[in-house]
Parts: C-alpha cells; sequence; structure tokens
C-alpha cells in the first residue's frame, strides 16, 4: 500500500499538561505541533530531513480546552527548488459533545537539507486534482507576496541605518 506523500494527518489528545491556567491550550505548544506536523508532512514528501524557514498567517480562531481531540490536516501546496510550502488546518473535536470545529490555519515554509546542513532539491509537486491546483496557485502567490515582504523589510532596514 503506498501512502499520498503530499498530505499528512495527525491527531492529538490535549491534555492537562498543554493547558493554560483557564484550561485553555497554550499558543506556543500549538505552534509546537504545527511545527512537528510541517516537518512530518514535508520531509515525507521530499524523502529528506527538513528545517522550519518560517511560518505564515497563524490564526488563532477559536481556543483549544483540555480534553479535545485535535486534528492537523496537512498538505504540501507549492514547491520551489529547494522549499515547500505546507498548509495545516486545525480542526478540534469536542468529544463529548460532538461538537467539531475549525480553530486554526497556518501555512509553513520548510526547506530540505542534506547531513551537512545544504539545501537540497525537492521533487517538483505535479498537483492533478482541481484541489491541488487551487492550493499550488495559492502557494505561488503567497511565495510572491513573502518575496515582496521580504524585500520591503531589508529597505526598511537600510533606511534605519
Amino acid at each position: 500500500m503506498e501512502l499520498e506523500s503530499t498530505t499528512l494527518t495527525m491527531t492529538i489528545l490535549m491534555t492537562p499538561d498543554k493547558s493554560n491556567f483557564s484550561g485553555n491550550v497554550h499558543g506556543g505548544t500549538l505552534l509546537k505541533c504545527l511545527d512537528e506536523v510541517a516537518y512530518a508532512c514535508a520531509s515525507r514528501y521530499a524523502g529528506t530531513y527538513v528545517v522550519t524557514l518560517s511560518v505564515d498567517q497563524v490564526m488563532f480562531l477559536q481556543p483549544i480546552h483540555v480534553g479535545e481531540l485535535v486534528t492537523f490536516l496537512a498538505s504540501v501546496n507549492y514547491t520551489g527548488r529547494t522549499s515547500m510550502e505546507v498548509g495545516i488546518k486545525v480542526i478540534t473535536e469536542n468529544i463529548r459533545e460532538k461538537l467539531v470545529r475549525h480553530t486554526n490555519s497556518c501555512f509553513f515554509t520548510m526547506v530540505a537539507v542534506d547531513e551537512n546542513g545544504n539545501s537540497v532539491e525537492v521533487p517538483k509537486l505535479k498537483p492533478g486534482t482541481d484541489e491541488q491546483i487551487r492550493r499550488f496557485a495559492n502557494g505561488q502567490q503567497r511565495r510572491a507576496i513573502r518575496v515582496e515582504l521580504e524585500e520591503r523589510y531589508k529597505a526598511l532596514h537600510r533606511s534605519k541605518a
């Protein structure tokens, strides 16, 4: 059986050790989980070790509570030469109330590296379905925005010097 290498689903039970005093899961705990999911998805796709380059648009839409199941739906949306955009949608389930809600979304840029930490090429993503084509085009647009934003930050930094 061959698994789809562009997607990954991971579910975690939110336990008390992941919460703050109000019983909500810490944002930092969720970010750590998101980074692990992005790593697993990107490294499986690339077939090599990957590192996190950036995280975009982490939207904490609703709190997550202790005792809830959290499912991370990850997909490689876009590939460059050595980098990949991994989109992650977070679905939270209150087990007792049978209530399911979308609580978070974000995009990670992951870079494939060899054992010496040098970037290596990743397989070109070939979107096939309408959804994959849409995600690829959106990922391409987000990459262009990231490049433009980086240039603007560099210009801002130069103007302060």
